[in-house]
């Protein structure tokens, strides 16, 4: 297996959304979908899921086309989890409207041999104490991320805490920074992350873009400007999806953050920028449909732009 192969954990699912642009009925989503297509542009990528009986198996063959290794998705007799979701117009925060986990209520991830020698890691949005199974499981991880949202932090939080501390990057938005954090400002929600454990936390801020603390300082990053704005659903995941599979794919490690810290921040600098054009593209249609159509000419006129719009020159 090649050595920058990225493992993530996660959710494929079943979501109904609700926008200003419109309804899209049992698309195709959960944050082992969203994640694994947008960091299969970098490096390849294996996911750890379950499905139920009623999952297409024509989607599972897409990915592997495109490098995605889907032996860990796991068909389970049932439905598929099912999420219901609307936004209002500021499209900032999505409304729950139902959830039904369906087949995702049991998941508990076994990693087969393969999976547990696999460098990078990216543990989605589940339960806490999954995502330290799966910690328990991986031998020589390079580097670990994480993400998690306010369901975990309030109903778990001594279980996020024990993640936290083994993990070297998180990934969360404002709202969950804040409450994960206590704190109401941006930076002080990030200092008192990083105290938590991951030396690296991104709190990711819509279209405001995304604060990226390291060791080495703070940066801000501008989301790409976009007037075509369908559905937000999953661009936090593919923005994390880029991240790591751009961190990967330069060969990143843990370590780095004491033995080599400019490149580290260099390194990291130039991979929220690449998650803030991936997100972009993922918000201009319902499901991750855009990203399917996506290709590196699309990716790196988007990011030279990105690039020459933050130039003071």
């Amino acid at each position: 297996m090649k050595t920058q192969t990225i493992l993530t954990v996660g959710s494929l699912a079943f979501d109904t959304i609700q926008t200003p642009a419109g309804k899209a009925d049992s698309v195709l989503g959960g944050s082992g979908n969203y994640f694994s297509i947008a960091a299969s542009h970098y490096a390849p990528v294996e996911v750890v899921g379950v499905v139920g009986e009623d999952f297409p198996k024509e989607h599972l063959e897409w990915l592997s086309t495109r490098n995605i290794g889907v032996s860990g998705i796991k068909v389970a007799a049932g439905k598929t989890f099912h999420w219901v979701g609307s936004y209002d117009r500021n499209l900032n925060e999505a409304q729950t409207l139902s959830t039904a986990l369906n087949v995702f209520e049991h998941f508990d991830p076994k990693l087969a041999k393969h999976h547990q020698d696999i460098p990078y890691v990216f543990l989605a949005n589940i339960d806490p104490v999954l995502q330290q199974s799966v910690l328990d499981q991986i031998r020589s991880p390079r580097l670990v991320a994480c993400d998690s949202m306010n369901f975990w932090i309030t109903g778990k939080p001594a279980e996020l805490r024990k993640t936290l501390a083994r993990v070297d990057l998180l990934s969360i938005n404002e709202g969950e920074a804040f409450l994960l954090s206590g704190q109401k400002n941006v930076l002080k929600a990030a200092l008192e992350i990083q105290k938590m454990g991951p030396s690296t936390v991104i709190i990711k801020r819509g279209e405001y873009g995304s604060n990226l603390l390291t060791p080495q300082g703070f940066f801000i990053a501008p989301a790409y400007p976009t007037s075509q704005v369908v559905d937000p659903t999953g661009a936090g995941d593919s923005f994390a999806g880029a991240v790591m599979g751009y961190l990967a794919e330069q060969g990143a490690h843990r370590n780095m953050v004491h033995s080599d810290p400019k490149q580290w921040e260099r390194l990291l600098r130039r991979a929220v920028l690449a998650g803030s054009v991936m997100a972009s593209f993922t918000v201009e249609d319902f499901s991750f449909k855009r990203l399917l159509s996506l290709n590196v000419s699309d990716l790196v006129e988007r990011q030279n732009a990105l690039i020459k719009m933050m130039s003071i020159d």
